[in-house]
Order: structure tokens, then C-alpha cells, then sequence
């Protein structure tokens, strides 16, 4: 297997668009319609429709306010994670209490997103040390993750399974209902 991780880039707007364009969302149909808009967005969420999604993602990727990172085998995307200044993240913000320190430099990490053919292959996990590799060496405090709690689904674990963060050595930093808030100091 040929796999390349790469950062969201205007030349990727495409490869991200197709990946999400045929994306088998199996477990949850209703999901193939976010393009992993989802956390960028503040209004009643149903009122998103794949169109809007789509038309959203394309402004944000042309401004930079998409990051993240796309996989590839050859030249097919297989794989899309969502990383970002955690500022950046307006649904997070308004809806989680995640701020401790409002001087922290935090990167986001809030979708991982693997075509169903591609799962259990450790793809996840080489985005996640693209992630830490990238991040450590920019002007960030930490990367933040937010598993969910319980027996997931593939899909259910979107956010990436809390086993997958503790390998790479993050800590729990608050704990809530139905999620954690996982932490690696990156200084």
C-alpha cells in the first residue's frame, strides 16, 4: 500500500471534494451530507443541506479556514482528519466548555473520516503523527482531542478512538457525560 498523508491545500480542494462526493457512509447515511462542515458552523443544523455543506467547505478551503489533512493511496484520497486552531472550530467553542486557558495555542483535532475499506489499516494513526509532527513545530501549547465515551462504531468513533490517542501518549484533561477532552503538551 502507497500511502501519503498530506495538509488540505487549494490544489486538494477537489481530491477533498471527491473523497466526500463518494464517501459510503454504511452506518450513518444522514452523515454523508457534512464535509466535515459541522464544527465550522453556528446555525440551526437543520437547515445544512449537502449542497450548503458542500458550497461552505469550498469558501473555507479558498480563505485557509479548512486545515486538516487528506490520505491518499497513489493518487485516491482514502482518508480526511480535521485539524485545526481550535479557534477556528466556532461549534466548539459555543457548545463545549474546552477553555482553560484562554492564552493556550491549541490545536483541534474533531473528524477522522476513513473510507470503510481503508479501516483498521493504521491509517489513523499516521495521521495522527502527521498531525504531531506538523504541530510541534508551529507556535502550538497543544493538540486536543475529544473522544467519545462507549462501544462505537467505525463510524461512531469519528472522532478517533480514546485507545488511539493514549498511544500517543495524550491525557485526559476533563471528562464529561459522553466524551472526554485528551490532551498532548507539544512545547
Amino acid at each position: 500500500m502507497n500511502i501519503k498523508t498530506r495538509p488540505l491545500t487549494k490544489n486538494l480542494k477537489d481530491d477533498y471534494l471527491f473523497f466526500f462526493d463518494n464517501m459510503i457512509f454504511r452506518e450513518n447515511p444522514d452523515r454523508s451530507i457534512c464535509y466535515c462542515y459541522d464544527y465550522h458552523f453556528t446555525g440551526d443544523v437543520a437547515t445544512c443541506t449537502r449542497e450548503s455543506n458542500r458550497s461552505a467547505v469550498i469558501n473555507l478551503i479558498n480563505e485557509n479556514k479548512l486545515t486538516g489533512y487528506l490520505v491518499f493511496e497513489n493518487d485516491k484520497p482514502i482518508g480526511w482528519c480535521n485539524a485545526n486552531n481550535r479557534l477556528n472550530f466556532q461549534r466548539l467553542l459555543k457548545d463545549f466548555d474546552l477553555i482553560d486557558n484562554p492564552e493556550d495555542k491549541v490545536c483541534s483535532i474533531v473528524c477522522f473520516l476513513i473510507h470503510p475499506d481503508y479501516r483498521r489499516q493504521g491509517i489513523a494513526q499516521k495521521i495522527l503523527k502527521k498531525i504531531i509532527k506538523d504541530y510541534s513545530n508551529k507556535d502550538y501549547d497543544y493538540i486536543e482531542a475529544y473522544p467519545r465515551k462507549g462501544e462505537l462504531s467505525s463510524e461512531g468513533n469519528f472522532k478517533g478512538p480514546l485507545e488511539l490517542y493514549r498511544r500517543f501518549d495524550f491525557k485526559i484533561n476533563k471528562e464529561y457525560d459522553d466524551y472526554y477532552v485528551m490532551r498532548k503538551n507539544i512545547k
